[in-house]
Order: structure tokens, then C-alpha cells, then sequence
């Protein structure tokens, strides 16, 4: 669900590509008539009651928003695209269960939304800028679309914050597509500030790994036979546990764990920025990637939280109600994708009609997080990697992907809902790891300072996201404020426990 723009897990034994939600660039014509294509079996997931979900992302900029030149780009650009400028229309009663996309005309103006906010005209005298921003993108999360035109929005808040010149606040729905597909949509949208001609630049991924010889000696032959028996002895267990986590598995109750009908209720959208620095001389030091690191800063950051929230009651008597044997476990955001080229996309956009992999390709990775207070703060990390590789390991994100795709098939998209809601309000939060450009870039004119993406509708009461951009490091935050009211203390816990284990790094010696 996510911007979703999430980790992609190696996995040791190949997948095949599911095609089932491949768009072209444009609708075909037949005829002369287009051809309405149906929405795809996911995407008819995220428009089921409990799983109603939308992608928000909120931008800051250095200068405040023009909104016709933003209009004018918008109609150049996104609303062009087939699914930016089509609405889901039904023949069938059962609304929400079978519908296509059938293109319609774009009015921009009806999608870019500029309110009156000014910070002296709060209800509250002490409301400042960055609150009164806060508040406005909470109270989205309570508005539903309206269906009968294209399913997103562009809100623009001239208002300067402690962090920006003014924000922009996009709204899709996730039915469109996942969060991989929408933030490099969103990109190429965009262009590099210090060369407005070139796209952004995005990271080298790693390279796949060589295939095996073919003439292999025989230790290498045992190796491969060990490595397919422990990827498939990995695999049953995960998919027991994926089944029983889909039926009655739950974690245990906790500060952070969301009650039922938490997909219903607002949700309070907060950030933070991190050095990305720092999170890449802590992978560095231990010979791990970005996303274990980032694994064991949740870890750690979850742990502070939680110990503070169950240490002490309205008394002030302490109280020991973390155990060993409590069971915390995310939900993380597969893209099932190799790749998603942005280049594609701004191409797609300006007409032309090549083969883009969009729509909602994407799995969930059953990962459990530890809950202690190690003394050695380089063990989050240690155990954080520990946990990323055994599921590297595993075919997890591919049995859930199939499983929910043959659910569908055999019971609807009933079954395949019932089956994401199962997974996802059994385990506790969202987690993904986003990687953004290396440069600063602009949207139409206007340099962008920061990305934090968000999504909500889904049954947790914590979403936790990573957005890497320029040298920095976004930490955002989606949150229930009845089940967590302290979201920004959550914040300052992960962003402290980066803090703690950058400095328990070995300084090398000269």
C-alpha cells in the first residue's frame, strides 16, 4: 500500500512478472473507439470498505507556489496520463466489484485546490505555521474523493513553515496505482533544478546477481543444492506463517497497535528530517544496506517508545508489560516491479505509447521487530539485517502475491480483500524505504526541499515510511492519535536512536 517506492528484497531464487496489471501508454483504439480497460484485481482491493486507500504526499518548497504555472504543467503533463484522466465507472450493480476505466476530459481546475489558510486566523492563538499545515492534511485523511471525476488532487498551501517557502500536498487514490508507480509518476513530473532539461537522477541499483555457472565443481554444485533447500524450507514456513497471520495470528497489543475500525478514523501525517549521511556510514561500518540499517532504527526507535508508553501508569507506578515473547511484526511494502524507469513514464505523458509496468504491483513481507533494550546499540542493526536476509531468503512476497491473486479469482475481490485486511490488521504497522533523487529537482519552476509520503485507509494505526533525498533522510510518520497521541515523541525516538548507533560506530584509527 504505499507509496507506497518501496524496498525490493533480492530473492535468491528468481520470480516471474506478473503482467496482469502492464498498461500501455495509452488506451488502445478500436474502431475508433477507445478501449475502456477494466480496473485490475488490486486496484478493485483498495476500493473495498476496509481497505480504502490513498497515497499522500507532502512536498516543501524554497518559494512560494505560482498556481497558474503549476496549472499550466499539470496539463501538460500528469493530466495526460490514461490513468490521471479516466474515472472507474460500473455496468454492474455491485458497485466497487467490476469497473473500467473510461477516459473523460480533464478541468485541472477541478483537481488543484488552493484554501484560505491563514495561520492568525486558527481557532487557536497558538497554532504555528507547521501546526496549522499538520491539521489541514489530517483532515484529508477524512474526506472521501469524488468518484465521478479522476481519482487525485493538489493542494497548495502558500504558507511558510519552519522547513519550507510553502507545501504542496498531492491526494491519490491508491487504486490508480502503488506508491512505486505515483512517486516516479510524480518525478517525472519533475526536472533537476540545476539542469531543467534532465529528469531526476535516481540512485544505481544493485546488480542482480551473476547466474551460476554452468559447469559448476562440486562444492559449488552442494552450495546451490543447500541454497534451494533453505530458500524452500524458508518459504513453507513463511507461508504458514502468511496463512496463519491471514486468519488469526495477531501481535501482541501494545502502545502502537490500532484497535478495530482504525482504518476509519483520521490520521495525523508527521515528519522529520535525518542525515542520509549518517545512515550510509552506519551501513558502511557494518557491511549491510541502507534498508537494514533502517530496519534496526526502527527496531530501536519502536523499543524507546514503547518502553517509555508501558513503563508507567496514570500513578506514576512502573509496570512491566514488554516481554520477551511479545510479538511485534510489519507489514513491508514489496514493489514486485525490477524496474520503473522514469524516463518511461515522462514519455508516456507526453503521448507516446510505450510499455510501462503500471498499477499495483506490489506484495507484503511479514517482518517481526524486535522489542529490548540492548546495551549495544550496533545490535538493532545486527539483528535488523539478520531478519532482512532470512526473508531474502524466502518466497514470502511472491506466495502472497499469488495467494491473494488466485483468492480473487476463486471467491472475487472479496476474498482477495478479506485476505489483505487479515494480513494487515494482524500484524501492527506499514513499513517501507523509499529512495529518492540525488539532486535537487524542481516541479514546474519550484525547487523541492523535502518528500515525505504517506498512505492511510488501512487497518493499522501506525505507517511508518523512509524517503531518501538529496543527502538527507525523511522519517514520516502516519498515526491514529487515539491509539498513539504522541507522534512527534515517536519521531524524536527513531531519530535519536540513529543518533545513539551512529556514535556507537568503531572510530577507525589513523
Amino acid at each position: 500500500m504505499e507509496p507506497e517506492s518501496t524496498p525490493q528484497l533480492s530473492l535468491k531464487i528468481s520470480r516471474s512478472n506478473s503482467s496482469s496489471c502492464c498498461q500501455s501508454g495509452r488506451a488502445e483504439e478500436k474502431e475508433g473507439d477507445q478501449v475502456e480497460e477494466p480496473v485490475s484485481p488490486a486496484g478493485l482491493v483498495f476500493r473495498q470498505e476496509h481497505t480504502n486507500c490513498y497515497i499522500i504526499a507532502i512536498l516543501g518548497f524554497g518559494k512560494p507556489l505560482d498556481v497558474a504555472i503549476i496549472k499550466a504543467g499539470l496539463e501538460a503533463t500528469l493530466a495526460r496520463h490514461p490513468r490521471f484522466s479516466s474515472v472507474q465507472v460500473s455496468d454492474d450493480d455491485r458497485e466497487g466489484t467490476t469497473l473500467r476505466w473510461k477516459p473523460t476530459k480533464v478541468d485541472v481546475d477541478d483537481h488543484v485546490v488552493v484554501p484560505d489558510l491563514h495561520p492568525e486566523s486558527s481557532s487557536s492563538d497558538t497554532a504555528s505555521p507547521d501546526q496549522l499545515v499538520e491539521d489541514y492534511v489530517a483532515s484529508l485523511t477524512t474526506v472521501p474523493m469524488n468518484f465521478s471525476r479522476p481519482l487525485w488532487e493538489l493542494h497548495l498551501l502558500n504558507i511558510p513553515t519552519s522547513e519550507a517557502a510553502a507545501v504542496a500536498v498531492f491526494r491519490i487514490h491508491h487504486s490508480l496505482g502503488d506508491g512505486a508507480s505515483l512517486i516516479s509518476l510524480l518525478l517525472a513530473c519533475t526536472r533537476r533544478t540545476a539542469d531543467p532539461a534532465s529528469l531526476p537522477t535516481l540512485p544505481e541499483s544493485r546488480p542482480p546477481p551473476p547466474p551460476p555457472p554452468t559447469s559448476a565443481s562440486p562444492l559449488a554444485l552442494l552450495l546451490h543444492i543447500w541454497t534451494v533447500l533453505v530458500v524452500s524450507w524458508n518459504t513453507l514456513v513463511d507461508f504458514v506463517v502468511l496463512v496463519a497471520t491471514s486468519i488469526w495470528l495477531k501481535d501482541t497489543p501494545t502502545a502502537l497497535k490500532g484497535g478495530e475500525g482504525v482504518e476509519f478514523r483520521s490520521k495525523r501525517v508527521v515528519h522529520l528530517t535525518v542525515s542520509l549521511d549518517d545512515v550510509k556510514d552506519i551501513k558502511n561500518s557494518m557491511h549491510c544496506t541502507v534498508n537494514d540499517v533502517l530496519v534496526g532504527v526502527t527496531s530501536a526507535g519502536i523499543s524507546r517508545y514503547l518502553h517509555r508508553r508501558h513503563g508507567e501508569t496514570n500513578d506514576g507506578k512502573k509496570q512491566q508489560l514488554l516481554k520477551a515473547s511479545t510479538r511485534l511484526r510489519s507489514a513491508m511494502i514489496i514493489n514486485m516491479r525490477p524496474k520503473l524507469e522514469i524516463h518511461d513514464l515522462a514519455e508516456m505523458m507526453a503521448g507516446k505509447n510505450c510499455g510501462v509496468k503500471w498499477g499495483n504491483l506490489i506484495s507484503y513481507v511479514i517482518l517481526p521487530f524486535p522489542i529490548a533494550m540492548y546495551e549495544d546499540p550496533l545490535d538493532y542493526v545486527r539483528k535488523g539485517k539478520a531478519a532482512v536476509d532470512r526473508k531474502k531468503n524466502s518466497l514470502q512476497a511472491v506466495l502472497a502475491y499469488r495467494c491473494a491473486t488466485f483468492l480473487i479469482k476463486m471467491f472475487g475481490v472479496k476474498g482477495g480483500a478479506a485476505m489483505t485486511y487479515g494480513l494487515i490488521s494482524n500484524t501492527t504497522f506499514s513499513y517501507s524505504n523509499v529512495v529518492g533523487p540525488v539532486d535537487e529537482i524542481s516541479f514546474y519552476g519550484h525547487p523541492i526541499l523535502y518528500l515525505a509520503p504517506s498512505v492511510y485507509g488501512h487497518p493499522h494505526a501506525l505507517t511508518l515510511h523512509y524517503q531518501s533525498y538529496m543527502n538527507t533522510m525523511k522519517i514520516v510518520v502516519a498515526v491514529d492519535e487515539s491509539t498513539i497521541p504522541y507522534p512527534h515523541q515517536l519521531l524524536d525516538d527513531l531519530a535519536e536512536s540513529l543518533k545513539v548507533i551512529k556514535e556507537a560506530i568503531p572510530t577507525k584509527k589513523s
